[in-house]
């Protein structure tokens, strides 16, 4: 799995999920952004290509949602099965009630299916924390730099790198996920609790 931490329980979504001295560059619009830089014709032709039907027309997919990033699903992906998915257009609060079975040892990607609208967003990143059910430690963190997305009618995706799931005795059991979905400018788009148990096998 990812790097390992050990600490004391503490809301998932603090200082690790942003750097303190990182600074992210200022929000720009996609009027900004084609407005600058004219002279350069091929970084002119990089950003037309990057945000498409955006540069023509506003658009807006939930008109009744005011956010610039709807996330709309998290899937477990193991090769050779199907994808376990969590719907997360809902009430989020009963995720943690739907619980994923992993067999121990396989290696699984988490893919995030998501909606952005309006503007363009920057620097969105996926920070998980797992802990052991009963115990109060983090026991793996998981950061993913996702990217900067433009509008798009489309729902668009995020697949993470191949992660393994513990193995052995000692580590079957239940675990608790804290999940948030932010950007450089520490917009926290969704943030989620959700729950899984290591099995010997997928039964």
């Amino acid at each position: 799995m990812a790097e390992t931490e050990t600490h004391q329980h503490a809301d998932p979504h603090d200082e690790d999920v942003h750097d303190a001295n990182y600074q992210a560059p200022p929000e720009k619009t996609i009027e900004d952004l084609m407005a600058a830089d004219q002279e350069d014709e091929s970084l002119r032709r990089y950003k037309e290509a990057l945000l498409g039907a955006a540069q023509a027309e506003k658009i807006i997919v939930e008109p009744n949602d005011s956010r610039k990033v709807i996330v709309k699903k998290l899937a477990l992906v193991v090769e050779g099965r199907d994808d376990m998915e969590l719907d997360l257009s809902g009430d989020i609060s009963q995720l943690k009630k739907q619980l994923f079975v992993i067999k121990e040892g396989v290696q699984y990607k988490v893919r995030i299916d998501f909606i952005v609208q309006r503007e363009i967003v920057h620097g969105l990143k996926y920070v998980q924390k797992t802990y052991r059910m009963g115990v109060p430690v983090v026991v793996d963190k998981m950061t993913h730099m996702v990217g900067s997305y433009p509008p798009k009618k489309e729902i668009q995706s995020y697949l993470t790198p191949a992660e393994e799931a513990p193995s052995g005795m000692v580590s079957r059991g239940t675990y608790s996920v804290s999940s948030v979905f932010t950007d450089d400018d520490k917009h926290i788009h969704l943030k989620w609790d959700w729950t899984f148990e290591i099995k010997k096998d997928w039964a």
